[in-house]
């Protein structure tokens, strides 16, 4: 049975991710057996529909987006759209970046997360084509409740992640196969300013937006998100939490009891953390190391990352 990873970034780290493909591929030896990319998740930015993470300022050209998807979707993986802005209103539906974006993979290879029932109903009427994913932002933390989004028209329903590592009430879900662990969650656990977090995201992305309607002199700072119960991970602290789950749990435990998609998040992180990451839970324990440093050299000939050498110098 392939085990399913879901992998972050459409912009930042797609180069990243489609070395990761590469790397597979060229090393079989280095990597643990049945992985399976499934998914590359997250939005071409600036993106008002977008939720979750805030990725910038940024804006994507229409010649990227369709490069981006065409090249994830001729490698047998998804495009998975991280649409979970939990305060969309009903004239943010005709958004045309959003509307084009959602043209653009439209080729029924692709999906996209939900959190708002409004933009839930509008992508079903008028692009019926994706596949519809209930996302962790809906924070559902009770069983019963999983079971019953389980019952409705959802590819895949992501588990809130204070579920990790709970086995008994695990065990209670239906529909495992069609469930997605998070397991590298890098907030603390029961993180208290969850939901505002999601909340202020989209403020961000109006922000950002507004912002690109205005003469430089007029527009604003988009307003930054602060946090002490989150800030500055590392693959080092969040193994420490007792979401976390590992590599082997994943393979002793989680795909025992029938689960076979796992999410790794990152869509903001640092790329060493997310070099860390990829080699942590992809590369078997003996090949650590020589994993990583296929990743780093490869990213740095292919002029992803720069190693700066000594100015010349002149003597005497």
């Amino acid at each position: 049975m392939p085990i399913k990873f879901h992998l972050p970034g459409l912009r930042n780290n797609f180069p990243l991710n489609m070395l990761t493909l590469k790397m597979f591929e060229a090393f079989p030896d280095y990597f643990r057996k049945d992985i399976q990319i499934a998914s590359f998740f997250g939005e071409f930015p600036t993106c008002l529909w977008n939720g979750g993470r805030y990725s910038g300022d940024d804006q994507c050209d229409s010649g990227y987006v369709r490069h981006v998807i065409q090249a994830i979707n001729a490698a047998g993986i998804a495009v998975r759209y991280t649409f979970t802005n939990p305060s969309i209103t009903k004239e943010d539906l005709a958004d045309p970046y959003c509307n084009f974006c959602m043209e653009a993979g439209n080729n029924g290879k692709n999906e996209v997360l939900v959190v708002s029932p409004l933009l839930e109903e509008y992508i079903r009427k008028n692009y019926s084509s994706y596949t519809i994913n209930s996302s962790t932002c809906k924070e559902i933390r009770s069983v019963a409740a999983l079971n019953e989004e389980l019952e409705k028209d959802y590819g895949l329903v992501v588990l809130d992640y204070n579920l990790n590592n709970c086995f008994d009430e695990l065990l209670k879900i239906t529909d495992k196969s069609r469930c997605e662990i998070l397991v590298n969650s890098c907030c603390v656990p029961n993180c208290p300013r969850r939901a505002e977090h999601y909340r202020f995201i989209g403020t961000q992305e109006r922000a950002a937006l507004t912002n690109r309607t205005l003469p430089a002199g007029k527009q604003k700072p988009v307003p930054t998100w602060s946090c002490g119960y989150g800030e500055q991970n590392s693959l080092s602290k969040y193994k420490k939490y007792k979401t976390h789950v590992s590599p082997d749990d994943i393979w002793d435990k989680y795909v025992p009891m029938g689960f076979e998609n796992f999410k790794l998040e990152g869509r903001t992180a640092n790329l060493f953390l997310l070099v860390d990451t990829y080699c942590y839970y992809f590369a078997k324990p003996e090949y650590h190391d020589e994993a990583r440093l296929l990743f780093l050299a490869n990213l740095e000939a292919n002029k992803i990352i720069a190693v700066n050498k000594p100015r010349k110098g002149v003597w005497p």
